[in-house]
C-alpha cells in the first residue's frame, strides 16, 4: 500500500531551538512579539536574550497568535510537495494559536481532499510541547504511520509534566496571573510559586515556598514523586535567561535520580514575556501532570 510521507509541523511555544529544528525535520510556525508598541516581529527573528534585556528595563512586551493566514501559507507549501502534515500545536488553554491552525488545517482539507491532514492541541507549552513534539518525532523515526504518531501524541501528552517557578512576581501580575496585593506581599517576603500546567493546559499554581532554592527543590520534588522510567526518559529545562539555576537543577537531577542527559534552553520570547527574567521550567514523562 502507498505511503505518503508526512511532515510535523510544530510553532514556537515550543522553545525548540534552530538546531533541533533542522535535526529533527519538523516545521515551526512563528507567533509575533510586540516591543513597546512596534509593528509585530515574529518571535524567531528576534535575540531572546535582547527580549530579556527589554523585560529586565520593564518595557512593554506582548504577544500574538500565529494567523490563519501564516498558518495557511505554511501548510500549502508543503502540500505542495505531495506529502501529509501532522500540526502539534501551543495549548488551547494559553492561546487561540491551535484554533488558528486547525482552522486552516479544515480549509485546506477541502482543497486538498486526497491529502492527510491531523491537529493535535498538545495541551503543552514551552518545552513541554517542545517534548512532545521531540518524542513524537522519536515515533516517527520509527516508521510509525502519521495515524501512529498522532494517536501516540494523543495518548501520552496528558503525561507530560510541566513545572515551573518564577523569580519576578512583577510580570504574572501584569498577566492577571496574580493579584496586586500577592505581588507586593510575595515580593516582600521572598514568596516564589511553584506552578504547572493542568489537564485543560491552563498554567495554575500549585505551591508557594519561600526563596529561590527552596523553589527549585520543589520542582525536583515533584519530579521525584511522578516521573516514569526517569533514567531512560528524556528531560527538558527551560529558563529565562538565568542559566546558573537549570544548570543546578540539572546536576540535581543527574545526581538523584541517575539520569544521564538534560536538555537546556530558553523560555522563547511569546512565553518569556508572559512569565518574565528568572522563570525556570522542568518537563518531564509522568504518572500524570
Amino acid at each position: 500500500m502507498f505511503m505518503r510521507d508526512f511532515v510535523i509541523v510544530t510553532d514556537s511555544s515550543a522553545d525548540l531551538t534552530q538546531e533541533q529544528i533542522k535535526e529533527l525535520g519538523i516545521v515551526s510556525i512563528p507567533l509575533d512579539i510586540v516591543i513597546e508598541h512596534a509593528e509585530p516581529i515574529p518571535n524567531d527573528k528576534v535575540d531572546v536574550k535582547e527580549v530579556y534585556a527589554q523585560l529586565r528595563a520593564k518595557k512593554t512586551i506582548t504577544t500574538s497568535a500565529a494567523t490563519i493566514q501564516r498558518f495557511n501559507d505554511v501548510f500549502e507549501e508543503l502540500l505542495k510537495d505531495d506529502i501529509d502534515l501532522l500540526y502539534l500545536g501551543f495549548t488551547s488553554g494559553l492561546s487561540s494559536t491551535f484554533s488558528s491552525g486547525a482552522v486552516a488545517m479544515k480549509n485546506l482539507q477541502e482543497k486538498y481532499p486526497d491529502r492527510k491532514l491531523y491537529a493535535v492541541d498538545t495541551l503543552c507549552a514551552s518545552l513541554g510541547q517542545g517534548l512532545l513534539v521531540y518524542l513524537a518525532c522519536k515515533e516517527k523515526e520509527k516508521g510509525k504511520t502519521i495515524e501512529e504518531v498522532r494517536d501516540w501524541t494523543e495518548n501520552n501528552k496528558m503525561s507530560m509534566a510541566h513545572w515551573f517557578t518564577v523569580d519576578d512576581l512583577f510580570f504574572l501580575k501584569r498577566g492577571g496571573r496574580v493579584s496586586a496585593t500577592s505581588a507586593v506581599v510575595g515580593t516582600m517576603l521572598s514568596i516564589k510559586p511553584v506552578m504547572h500546567v493542568d489537564n485543560a493546559g491552563k498554567l495554575v499554581a500549585v505551591d508557594k515556598v519561600r526563596g529561590r532554592k527552596n523553589s527549585i527543590d520543589a520542582m525536583l520534588a515533584k519530579m521525584k514523586a511522578s516521573t516514569i522510567n526517569p533514567v531512560d526518559s528524556p528531560v527538558f529545562i527551560s529558563h529565562g535567561d538565568c542559566l546558573a539555576d537549570a544548570e543546578y537543577l540539572a546536576e540535581k537531577i543527574k545526581a538523584e535520580l541517575g539520569i544521564k542527559e538534560v536538555f537546556i534552553s530558553y523560555v522563547g520570547p511569546v512565553i518569556g514575556s508572559h512569565s518574565g527574567p528568572g522563570t525556570l521550567a522542568l518537563f518531564f514523562l509522568a504518572k500524570d501532570r
